[in-house]
């Protein structure tokens, strides 16, 4: 079969990190531009595909039959619209955009073109660890969940990261990741920033009577960590940790902890990347993939939380009628 041109948005370390996966670790498709306002980083990750500074000239180009989103957040809103608009599959980074607003044009502008073109880059729902604790938790052999217990942690959070950031950037991948493993919907959260800011707990409430505890620790020192733990009626699921490997050496053992989430997540955007063009390619959303309306979701509850969370109370979530 004719193998499916991609147009990467975006040549940071994410876009970058697409441009290398598209090119050389999935099937079915190629690397057929990418652009970026900087040309010169656009043609350091194009590796010899079209280089562009105009995101909507790479949009609009007919070797491009897909978009993959990985620009700064504030463009997401204009870039997916513009791909919905051209008819194009496109594939964007979290957050889908900067408001609930914003989000919910887009939910409209896939329902008027009468198919599902958006995907958002919740990859985590690819990860294999991930999707080894959903099957065990939706098979019920441990019986229902209790408590799902997570932690987000980053060696150090970047000059530029806001406050605000740990919560719409980190927070929003376990906002979605927990809907998605508990196949529930949040009902209410309460907040409880540490003295500093920083790590904060959150202590979510869902539909289905399951809690959710989440710490976020956006500077940890010690590496980048992401775990959850799923306490059920008769036992509990977790992750192992995130090492391939471990060492033992004069009386101790170590396993190193990664720097940033590449690594930890290295198989999950290949995954997440392979399920995406193969949906292209049969007309047909991968399954578990994350939606333009979990998107919106997403969003819209990291905003509420923003909103909430200096005030240490607990918060009844509300949510848009579904599209």
């Amino acid at each position: 079969m004719k193998s499916i041109g991609i147009g990467i948005i975006g040549a940071g370390v994410m876009g970058a990190e697409h441009a290398r996966i598209i090119a050389g670790e999935v099937s079915g498709a190629h690397l057929a531009a990418i652009a970026d306002a900087d040309l010169s980083r656009a043609e350091a990750a194009a590796g010899g595909a079209k280089a562009l500074t105009d995101a909507e000239a790479l949009t609009a180009d007919p070797e491009v039959e897909a978009v993959l989103i990985a620009s700064p957040d504030a463009t997401h809103h204009r870039l997916v619209l513009a791909a919905i608009a051209a008819g194009k599959p496109v594939l964007c980074e979290k957050p889908l955009a900067a408001s609930t607003a914003e989000c919910l044009e887009i939910v409209e502008a896939e329902r008027r073109a009468g198919r599902r073109l958006v995907q958002t880059g919740f990859m985590r729902r690819f990860d294999p660890a991930y999707r080894d604790m959903k099957q065990v938790i939706d098979g019920k052999g441990l019986g229902d969940v209790r408590i799902l217990h997570c932690q987000h942690r980053n060696a150090a959070a970047p000059s530029w990261f806001t406050g605000a950031m740990a919560i719409t950037n980190s927070l929003v991948h376990e906002l979605d990741i927990c809907r998605w493993l508990l196949s529930t919907e949040y009902t209410a959260v309460t907040a409880i920033p540490s003295p500093s800011g920083d790590p904060a707990l959150f202590v979510f409430e869902t539909e289905a009577g399951f809690l959710v505890s989440v710490e976020i620790f956006m500077n940890a020192a010690y590496g980048y960590h992401v775990h959850a733990e799923a306490v059920c009626e008769t036992g509990t699921v977790s992750m192992a940790q995130p090492a391939l490997i471990r060492s033992r050496h004069e009386g101790a053992e170590a396993a190193a902890f990664p720097q940033n989430w590449i690594p930890r997540f290295r198989d999950a955007y290949r995954i997440q990347n392979q399920a995406w063009v193969d949906g292209i390619r049969d007309r047909t959303p991968p399954k578990d993939a994350s939606t333009a309306w979990d998107g919106l979701v997403a969003t819209c509850l990291a905003d509420q939380i923003v909103g909430a969370i200096a005030k240490r109370d607990r918060l009844v979530f509300e949510l848009p009628p579904r599209q």
